[in-house]
């Protein structure tokens, strides 16, 4: 008997203003690490859906996404002091856009410490604090200029029935 192998689904925000970044510091097992405002996809949401509500969570600004960044693949592993080696591995969809207005009254998710603005130099030169190695991988491929339409990715309203 096989085990099926299931990626985690995360989504994460990019957004580029004046030159720089928008990332937040969270903490983690691992310490305060750095990373674009990303999470796990939710049931019966799109992933546009949850890279719009994973912004305001970790930002607590509205994101209107314009682009697809990219579809990313990665692998993470790590052994709390006891505990048998935790092996996952990512599947992230990352969206390019335009940073909105803060929603009035929000508070930063459980964790999130603070969102910083940082240069793609300030943003190569932390990669050890960085939570994914696509933080980095994210940063580079927007600045080649690398798009795709955000209709790349499709969602059938079957995933939405999930929530009813």
């Amino acid at each position: 008997m096989s085990i099926r192998w299931n990626p985690s689904v995360t989504v994460a925000a990019i957004i580029e203003r004046a030159g720089r970044y928008l990332l937040v510091e969270e903490e983690t097992p691992e310490g305060l690490r750095l990373n674009n405002p990303a999470g796990h996809l939710e049931p019966g949401e799109s992933p546009l859906e949850g890279c719009v509500r994973e912004a305001l969570e970790e930002t607590t600004h509205r994101f209107m996404p314009t682009h697809l960044l990219g579809i990313y693949l990665s692998r993470f592993q790590r052994q709390p002091p006891g505990e048998a080696v935790q092996d996952i591995t990512y599947l992230r969809f990352a969206y390019i856009g335009e940073l909105g207005e803060a929603v009035a009254g929000r508070v930063l998710d459980t964790g999130i410490v603070r969102t910083l603005w940082m240069t793609p130099e300030e943003i190569r030169a932390s990669h050890a604090r960085h939570r994914s190695p696509l933080v980095l991988r994210c940063m580079e491929d927007h600045l080649r200029g690398q798009r795709h339409p955000l209709d790349l990715v499709y969602t059938d309203a079957s995933v939405q029935l999930m929530n009813r």
